[in-house]
């Protein structure tokens, strides 16, 4: 689907996450009013509407946040490699992966939305190797050195697509971190390698949050 021209502009504002305030992003101050102008931009334009799901992308998660700060303040981890940021929403970990040197960034997620404002969020922090990209978890893995994923274990169902596959990533030689404040589908076998303080970003009050290493 083609986002119209000017929908970002009007239903969001570059805002600096507090914990990552190198970089912006196009968010939303209300995530229920930009739902419904989402739904209503479906109907004037025969664009699809987010349906029951949330426009994830229009806030800073607390797990991206943190995964961006360390990977942000442990830039060896992605210089000049290529990276995967998997369920990317606004783009925010992947901007970090760039920022600190990656040398190619796909951003994959299943959000039409999401796929058409990571260049606009890209744009905004002045980097140009990020590579929006759909759902890979039902295709063959990409040929990448680092996967980062944050929040991507927000339910069960989730949980049992992405669990699998950052295995599997892992067993084939990727380095795989995790971001995320301890959701109880986290996969057994993750070692913590930093954890934040996260104020209040406009999703969850201010709270800890945590990066996991697989293994």
């Amino acid at each position: 689907m083609s986002v119209p021209a000017g929908f970002f502009a009007r239903h969001t504002r570059l805002v600096r996450p507090p914990l990552v305030p190198e970089v912006a992003l196009h968010l939303a101050d209300d995530v229920a009013v930009l739902w419904q102008a989402m739904e209503d931009q479906g109907r004037v334009d025969g664009v699809p509407g987010p349906g029951e799901a949330s426009p994830f992308w229009a806030a800073a998660w607390v797990g991206g946040q943190g995964l961006a700060r360390y990977v942000l303040d442990t830039p060896g981890l992605v210089a000049g490699r290529t990276v995967l940021d998997l369920g990317a929403g606004s783009g925010l970990v992947a901007i970090a992966a760039a920022l600190a040197g990656a040398e190619r960034v796909l951003a994959s997620d299943v959000d039409p939305y999401a796929l058409a404002v990571m260049p606009l969020n890209a744009a905004a922090n002045g980097v140009a190797v990020v590579e929006p990209v759909g759902d890979v978890l039902d295709d063959d893995l990409p040929e990448v050195d680092v996967v980062l994923a944050g929040d991507v274990f927000y339910d069960l169902r989730m949980a049992d697509r992405v669990r699998p596959w950052l295995f599997t990533a892992w067993a084939r030689g990727a380095a795989v971190l995790v971001g995320d404040p301890g959701r109880s589908q986290l996969p057994d076998g993750l070692r913590e390698v930093a954890g934040y303080d996260v104020p209040d970003s406009g999703v969850d009050v201010a709270r800890r949050t945590t990066v996991w290493r697989l293994p």
